[in-house]
């Protein structure tokens, strides 16, 4: 199994009083973390996708829920989000069973976030888990074979079940993208024409790493720009992409309001197209680094607690950094290069705004994404 960077932060949290909720997507590892971290404990183990668990907790009595619990002081439940109404039973285990850790994973944040928030307000300690990352991966097999890893990597990306079947990453994903992915999209979310959904993943796809126009998207699929946002949005809930706003603060020209949408896997971009050409035949190489190079910073991000805000850079001049970080009030600017080229940023923005700026390329990434 391979060490998340979570575990510590979790295992910390044991016996404070709360319930620890992990979510992300479907098969990044949830169950697999929350069962490791389970080992050497006796522990209850319910599972939504069983149809009598689900019969079981919805909306069950005090004394129900005490006759369920037995006498388990350490509670797992997986699949949280398939439960109507389940934050109003673990406010009650919360509450009402003081010696009881309470464990819950969800697939995503659709329902999940909605169903918990108010219930568990003050009681919860919340988490999110994405694919494996760089430095978990490399921590597992080495610096030497993750660097040969690497076109691998960008190619099928990061999720466990696909670097587990080394030579099957194709058939893996295949697999995760049509039982996972739009299952649960489809299954926890308004979502009125699915065949649309396809049609703007595949889309927005073709433009990752590019900025994304929410209009000319209503246009090509023609649907309406609300469809577009909500779809967008929807997406995001589901942790198959996520965006980066423009940074803009006192330069006339900067452009404002335009933002980038990146996948969380290079993996499941790549399905999602068909595309699994080796990189030196692509055109889209560009693109797949820039996308791991971000994604792989926002895992660290999140996982540490940097507080750090992401955005990339753009004047109506066409002036532009791919990528933009605010940490404790000092701004870093970031190119993306393959290869090690001399480049220079934009001395404007460097000068209004006092920034540091970085070149990241194949020689020097694991500065980037190993924070």
């Amino acid at each position: 199994m391979i060490t998340r960077t979570i575990e510590n932060i979790i295992e910390e949290k044991f016996n404070s009083g709360k319930a620890i909720i992990l979510v992300g997507a479907r098969q990044v590892g949830k169950t697999t973390l929350l069962k490791q971290l389970l080992n050497d404990k006796e522990y209850l183990f319910l599972d939504a996708d069983d149809p009598s668990t689900r019969s079981l907790l919805q909306s069950p009595t005090t004394e129900q829920i005490r006759t369920i619990l037995g006498d388990y002081k350490y509670v797992f439940l997986d699949e949280a989000q398939r439960i109507a109404g389940i934050g109003l039973t673990l406010k009650i285990i919360t509450d009402q069973f003081k010696d009881v850790q309470l464990f819950v994973s969800g697939s995503s944040s659709f329902d999940l976030g909605n169903a918990l928030n108010e219930p568990l307000t003050g009681r919860k300690w919340e988490y999110e888990l994405f694919p494996v990352s760089w430095e978990e991966y490399e921590n597992n097999i080495g610096f030497i074979k993750a660097e040969q890893q690497i076109d691998n990597r960008l190619l099928y990306g990061f999720y466990p079940e696909v670097i587990n079947n080394q030579g099957k990453e194709r058939e893996t994903l295949k697999n995760l993208v049509n039982s996972y992915l739009y299952r649960d999209i489809l299954a926890f979310s308004d979502i009125r024409k699915p065949e649309i959904l396809e049609q703007l993943l595949q889309a927005l796809a073709l433009q990752m790493g590019n900025e994304v126009n929410y209009n000319e998207l209503s246009q090509l699929l023609k649907v309406n720009k609300i469809t577009i946002q909500k779809y967008i949005d929807i997406l995001e809930q589901g942790y198959i992409v996520f965006r980066l706003g423009c940074f803009s603060r006192n330069l006339r020209n900067e452009i404002k309001q335009n933002r980038k949408i990146y996948f969380y896997d290079n993996g499941i971009r790549n399905m999602i197209l068909g595309d699994f050409k080796p990189l030196d035949l692509r055109l889209d190489k560009g693109a797949l680094w820039e996308n791991f190079l971000v994604s792989e910073r926002r895992k660290q991000n999140i996982y540490k607690d940097t507080f750090a805000k992401m955005y990339f850079w753009r004047t109506q001049q066409q002036q532009e950094i791919d990528f933009i970080e605010e940490k404790d009030g000092d701004i870093s600017a970031f190119e993306f290069k393959w290869k090690n080229k001399k480049i220079k940023l934009p001395q404007k923005f460097l000068d209004a705004y006092n920034a540091k700026e970085f070149i990241v390329n194949r020689d020097n990434f694991r500065e980037f994404v190993k924070i």
